[in-house]
């Protein structure tokens, strides 16, 4: 009999960027394992140091932000702390003024995703709060991990 096949999602392979995460005391929860909605904050660290590393975003000042509106995340296996782990990321599709990314999280060195996201920004004008278009030196960066 073989082993059913694993949705891609999980894979290393499959992410462009990996950043590091130190899990914290209070990601724990009461069944001694990372609470589930702590991965959005993971995926939300990860995706906004690409952005501003290596899209030049400027999240203080900058006229255009970057705001989730919409999230989910698939669950293959328990985190705790103190593990170190990884976010993978790439990006699943990239519009005129949106993006949507998927996110592992990694136990550290490990090949299989304990858990995989997907998770979609609206670049919106700051002063208008009105969806533009993906800036220039972002959409270039999010375009190398497409």
């Amino acid at each position: 009999m073989s082993e059913p096949k694993l949705d891609p999602h999980f894979e290393r392979a499959d992410y462009r960027v990996f950043y590091p995460i130190t899990t914290r005391w209070h990601d724990n929860d009461i069944y001694g394992h990372v609470n589930n909605v702590t991965y959005y904050s993971y995926f939300d660290s990860a995706v906004n140091r690409y952005l501003i590393e290596e899209g030049g975003l400027d999240i203080h000042s900058g006229e255009v932000v970057a705001y989730v509106v919409n999230s989910s995340c698939d669950y293959r296996a328990p985190l705790a702390y103190p593990q170190q782990l990884e976010a993978g990321i790439r990006v699943e599709k990239l519009g005129n003024s949106s993006v949507v990314y998927r996110v592992g999280i990694f136990a550290g060195g490990e090949q299989l995703a304990s858990a995989s996201g997907r998770f979609t920004h609206v670049f919106v004008g700051r002063a208008e709060s009105r969806s533009v278009s993906i800036p220039e030196t972002v959409r270039q960066a999010l375009s190398k991990i497409g």
